[in-house]
């Protein structure tokens, strides 16, 4: 499915649903070191990276909670869609992701029972002017899967580690000797 065709209410559900078992796929099994890893100095930390996904998509699970639950009609979406700001994980990986998809879940669950006057009821943005529920799950579910191919693109490129193995008797050479190999 291309992401610039209008997406159904089912579907923004279905992509916004698939975000956190996209995220544990492509970081099952990162490290500390491959998640402080930069690939150049224009490129966020691939932790970084992640963080700013889990951090964005909470805030607007929350959003979404409040404008359905509480009437919530104004809202920055800019800022709480993609802050600026990008910080690095502040606690364990799966972790960050296990309760990511909690609230996820629980949002979800809210989405699936809205009818067709919550997803066109308006909420008022100081830079965008008046948008849908159902806009901001469409730009939400663009800008998480943009972050999901950026996560797979770097973790793609992570340097292999280089295991040596063991060293054999043929490889230590002691200093001083001459090499007869």
């Amino acid at each position: 499915m291309e992401l610039e065709e209008e997406l159904s209410p089912a579907d923004a559900v279905l992509l916004m649903s698939s975000v956190p078992e996209r995220i544990s796929d492509l970081v099952y099994g990162l490290d500390e070191a491959k998640l402080r890893y930069r690939h150049g100095p224009a490129f966020p930390t691939l932790g970084g990276l992640i963080a700013h996904l889990l951090e964005s998509g909470t805030r607007v699970d929350a959003l979404l909670r409040r404008a359905h639950l509480e009437g919530l009609d104004t809202a920055d979406l800019s800022s709480t869609i993609d802050p600026l700001q990008m910080q690095e994980l502040d606690r364990p990986l799966q972790e960050a992701v296990d309760d990511f998809a909690r609230v996820r879940r629980r949002t979800v669950d809210l989405l699936h029972g809205w009818g067709k006057n919550e997803w066109e009821r308006m909420v008022s943005d100081p830079h965008a002017g008046e948008v849908t529920l159902l806009d901001i799950c469409r730009r939400v579910s663009r800008h998480e899967m943009a972050h999901i191919v950026q996560i797979r693109n770097l973790t793609a490129l992570l340097p292999e580690p280089e295991d040596l193995g063991p060293p054999t008797d043929g490889q230590r050479i002691p200093s001083g000797a001459p090499d007869i190999a």
